[in-house]
């Protein structure tokens, strides 16, 4: 993070820019990190002191006000600024929301699918998602997966599906499976060429590398902060490009959609021209607590210098696996390398027991046991799924890569 002044004197510069979080003291901020080498961040991000301590200032307030609601209030509209302020775009343009299934859901439902009628998404999407998608087919809609079973997310497979049908494109910005990157903003570009609208999952990205809205010129775009955030399931942000033009107001809706929520006026039903409008109900105060003490975590991290330092734990984890004889998935490129890797096992869930056994946590996925980096781990973490997978082979025997467990 640079702080940027008007023509700053010699060594001004210096002194008024911040001194940015190194992995080790980012570590820090995770005591569990202590006795645990969390690689499942992919799935559920490792628990930090400051989540804590903002879950302690919540029982503190209902103990001290019994009912803080202005409080609660005050947790909505900080965790709106603080990750909207992580995407480059403004509060207003900011939804919150209890999971990406409802953001999703939430943006087909202003599309009347009448004289565009197809959804354009990729066989890698998120199944949460992708059953939002397929759950508009009663309505008339036309869903088209891209891709094959090579797992690959390209840009030709896109271009010849998007046309002038075409409602929605909907594209992962990095893939919950094999951590595939796509090439997210040439899509994008292709689909709002042909007059679609465009939506991007950025679940498995956002915490991890950085992700720019204006950059990637997305319509709409969906995340969360329980997994490398480091927050708590049950809160999740919509990202909603001013200028959108819908066909219809969000069909889900609820008191914290309004233009005066604190009206409370049964009669009235109108839709705010911001984010807003796609807010349901009282959200998950918990998980709003959480998430505003997770991304205060990241105020002063260059999520450019995560992304270095992930890349550094995934390049370095891949090659000591595959000379021990392992089976890893990568991206065809670095640069389409996303933060977790697929470790490919006959076995996945019971490989992912055992690790567990050993102090390790990973998260299995279809044919592979996802190994997960974040900015706290480090090469011991590296050095120790190396050493435990040396260790379960060997009770395996020598076929272990592709011998099941049970």
């Amino acid at each position: 993070m640079t702080v940027t002044t008007a023509s700053p004197r010699v060594g001004e510069a210096e002194r008024t820019r911040p001194v940015l979080v190194t992995p080790a003291a980012f570590r820090r901020g995770f005591p569990m990190l202590e006795r645990t080498v969390h690689l499942a961040s992919c799935s559920l991000g490792a628990r930090s002191e400051a989540v804590d301590e903002a879950l302690e200032r919540m029982q503190e307030a209902m103990a001290r006000h019994g009912a803080p609601w202005h409080r609660f209030e005050q947790e909505v509209d900080a965790a709106r600024q603080r990750f909207a302020s992580l995407i480059g775009a403004g509060a207003d343009q900011i939804a919150v929301l209890p999971n990406a299934s409802v953001g999703a859901y939430q943006v087909v439902s202003t599309l009347s699918l009448k004289t565009r009628d197809e959804i354009v998404t990729t066989v890698e999407e998120f199944p949460s998602v992708a059953h939002v998608w397929l759950a508009q087919q009663p309505r008339g809609a036309k869903v088209i997966f891209t891709g094959d079973d090579s797992g690959r997310v390209r840009l030709s497979d896109y271009t010849t599906a998007v046309g002038a049908r075409t409602a929605l494109v909907s594209v992962p910005l990095s893939t919950y499976k094999f951590a595939e990157r796509p090439p997210v903003a040439e899509v994008v570009a292709a689909g709002r060429e042909a007059g679609a609208l465009t939506f991007v999952d950025a679940y498995q990205a956002v915490g991890v590398m950085p992700v720019d809205v204006t950059e990637l010129g997305c319509d709409y775009l969906v995340a969360g902060t329980m997994k490398y955030l480091s927050g708590l399931p049950g809160v999740a942000f919509l990202y909603a490009r001013e200028g959108v033009e819908s066909d219809q107001d969000p069909q889900l809706t609820g008191w914290f959609g309004r233009v005066e929520p604190m009206a409370f006026d049964p009669l009235r039903l109108d839709f705010p021209a911001i984010a807003r409008r796609f807010e349901t109900g009282t959200p998950a105060v918990p998980a709003l607590y959480a998430a505003n003490a997770a991304l205060a975590l990241f105020t002063d991290v260059d999520l450019a210098d995560v992304r270095r330092h992930v890349e550094a734990l995934v390049e370095r984890t891949a090659r000591t696996l595959t000379s021990q004889g392992e089976r890893v998935r990568r991206a065809e490129s670095p640069e389409r390398q996303g933060a977790h890797l697929g470790l490919y096992d006959n076995d996945p869930p019971a490989l992912a027991g055992w690790l567990a056994g050993q102090g390790i946590a990973v998260s299995p996925r279809g044919p592979v046991v996802r190994l997960s980096f974040h900015y706290y781990n480090s090469t011991d973490d590296v050095e120790a799924l190396c050493q435990a997978m040396r260790e379960f082979r060997a009770l395996a025997g020598p076929a272990a890569p592709s011998r099941s467990r049970r």
